[in-house]
């Protein structure tokens, strides 16, 4: 049975639990190369955070000092103006070593970050693929990753920032001022967690907005993807009013989010201003009473704006973090898959006979249902074989099994004498070659497509196998030849230049085994004789295992196999096949050739 996994919402927060930070960590251990660039950030940010807090404390100093209430041992204005310069200065320097320590540790680790998913999810398993949509797997790199950068660059330091703001300014204040603290505390912790509380209120509608802005932006999506469906159905209006119902929908939650977002921002103003007038109340009259000097009020109001613009930016970094722990939880699920990496070793050789031995299997997202059952058969070495059976026979995955996309659940398939899972999974591929009935090519050249069949192939060797491939008919037409761009997904090429550009690729593999997976089954005639011909070279002194239907290509197969429900029903040439009193054969060449006369 596969692991279960599931992939979290994009974007989704996690608690911050034991586990969650233990998830959290295990991302942060890809800081270790950088580990002393990342402490000579901390040190900055450190000594940054302490010159800071420097700051109130001397500007107190500069008015007592101004009217003559100060023993302080610098007597001149002008010194502790120039001090305080100073300590912007530095200041500002550590700021700088700060920011850009951390963004060269950020852009490095982040670097190997998506390397890392990257080159896992590439080897994962083809069953990991069957239960996940690409754009699932594109959030992980892209958004999840942007999350942890955002971490890695802003939040920790701010962090760490505000925790050394606030600790150090709540010891200085009792130090400074201790009566003036204690009543601040009476009244300061009641309007932070009003705050905290509201503020809460207000990114949870913040949210809603997003997803229901998030939905409004499927419906794009869907109908740009498919506006060929939507064309053919003279939908145009009705997804303009579904989309115009989605708006209606966010405008309404976000009119709403306003409406209490303003009454935030005025709770806020006058609260927090509030709350200071009555620290400077007390404390004036506690300047009036002579029990302090207007510096120090003025050095305690300093450091109360400090602490209190530290506990505000907590609320928003602890959401952060959360955002962050949830990307860290989707990161580590996906590194911490079994994938199909072995050790990378020469191609052993599989030239020799392919046996199927009682396998059975069903695939995992649907464990239910049976697709093979107790097959067995074999392929000698050099035969040519075709596969042939209604649609979803199982065709397909016997093939799928052979080239170990997935291993059979029960029963072996032997290879050259031995169990396929003997074999070194890359090793073992190396000598499988597959021409697909959908060719996707990337998005590079004809050469860069032809050449991935073997990467460092000479350009003799490419142009060989283009010419035995008969695709040099087209591309020597063409004004940059080989160096044609072919665009997204082979687009600029026809159906039957595609698979020309498909077998010149398996032809330059030079594979002991080759797959066709019904090659020919989508080309017009003109291209059909074209590429028949060049897998004619292809298959020659192989061992060929072909997906068909087209009564031309199953003919040159040395053997017909006729699978229906999940077993091998029929064997034999094309020609005791057909001889066979309602056979399976005979009745799907018969509906074949019926189709065709119609």
């Amino acid at each position: 049975m596969a692991k279960h996994f599931r992939l979290k919402e994009e974007g989704a927060k996690a608690p911050l639990t034991r586990d969650g930070l233990r998830r959290v960590w295990g991302v942060f251990n890809f800081l270790r190369p950088y580990l002393w660039t990342f402490i000579s950030g901390l040190v900055a940010l450190l000594m940054g955070a302490g010159t800071l807090m420097a700051f109130p404390w001397f500007a107190g100093k500069l008015v007592d000092v101004a009217s003559g209430k100060s023993g302080f041992a610098i007597s001149s204005i002008h010194g502790i103006a120039l001090l305080l310069i100073g300590i912007l200065a530095f200041q500002s320097v550590f700021s700088f070593v700060r920011v850009y320590t951390f963004a060269v540790v950020t852009e490095r680790t982040l670097a190997d970050i998506r390397r890392t998913l990257y080159q896992k999810i590439i080897w994962l398993p083809m069953a990991f693929f069957d239960r996940f949509r690409v754009g699932e797997l594109m959030s992980r790199i892209t958004s999840d990753v942007s999350i942890l950068q955002d971490t890695f660059t802003v939040t920790l330091a701010e962090l760490l920032r505000q925790l050394v703001v606030l600790i150090s300014g709540v010891v200085v204040i009792f130090v400074v001022a201790p009566k003036l603290a204690a009543f601040m505390l009476l009244t300061f912790p009641v309007l932070v967690i009003a705050a905290l509380v509201f503020g809460s209120f207000i990114r949870k509608m913040s949210r809603k907005t997003q997803d229901q802005l998030a939905a409004a932006n499927v419906v794009v999506e869907e109908t740009l993807q498919t506006v060929a469906t939507v064309k053919s159905f003279t939908s145009e209006s009705y997804e303009v009013i579904r989309y115009a119902r989605s708006l209606a929908e966010v405008v309404t939650t976000g009119i709403r989010s306003s409406l209490y977002r303003g009454i935030f921002v005025s709770f806020i103003i006058f609260t927090m201003f509030g709350g200071i007038v009555a620290v400077i109340w007390y404390g004036a009259m506690l300047v009036q009473q002579g029990e302090m000097t207007v510096g120090v009020l003025i050095s305690f109001v300093l450091y109360t704006t400090f602490i209190g613009g530290s506990i505000a930016g907590l609320g928003d970094i602890y959401s952060q973090l959360q955002r962050a722990v949830g990307a860290s939880e989707r990161v580590m699920e996906i590194l911490n898959e079994p994938d199909e990496r072995h050790e990378d070793v020469a191609p052993a050789s599989l030239k020799g006979d392919i046996e199927y031995r009682n396998v059975s299997f069903a695939y995992p997202t649907r464990s239910e249902v049976t697709t093979l059952r107790n097959i067995n058969l074999t392929i000698q070495s050099g035969e040519k074989v075709a596969l042939v059976g209604p649609s979803g026979s199982g065709k397909s995955t016997l093939v799928s099994l052979l080239m170990r996309f997935y291993e059979p659940g029960e029963g072996s398939i032997r290879v050259a004498g031995m169990d396929s899972r003997s074999y070194p999974l890359t090793a073992y591929r190396r000598n499988i070659g597959i021409v697909p009935q959908e060719v996707i090519l990337f998005g590079g050249t004809i050469r860069e497509n032809i050449g991935y069949g073997r990467p460092g192939a000479s350009e003799e060797e490419i142009l060989e196998a283009a010419r035995l491939a008969n695709a040099m008919e087209f591309i020597t037409q063409m004004p940059q030849g080989l160096d044609t761009v072919v665009g997204d997904r082979g687009v600029k090429l026809s159906g039957g230049q595609r698979q020309r550009v498909a077998i010149a690729r398996a032809i330059l593999k030079n594979p002991a085994i080759l797959i066709l997976d019904e090659a020919t089954s989508s080309l017009d005639a003109g291209s059909e004789k074209l590429v028949q011909e060049a897998l004619e070279h292809l298959m020659k002194d192989r061992t060929t295992v072909i997906i068909a239907h087209r009564l031309s290509t199953i003919r040159k197969a040395d053997r017909i196999l006729v699978v229906k429900s999940g077993e091998v029903a029929e064997s034999g040439t094309h020609d005791e096949l057909i001889r066979v009193e309602n056979g399976i054969y005979r009745n799907l060449l018969a509906m074949q050739i019926e189709v065709y006369n119609t």
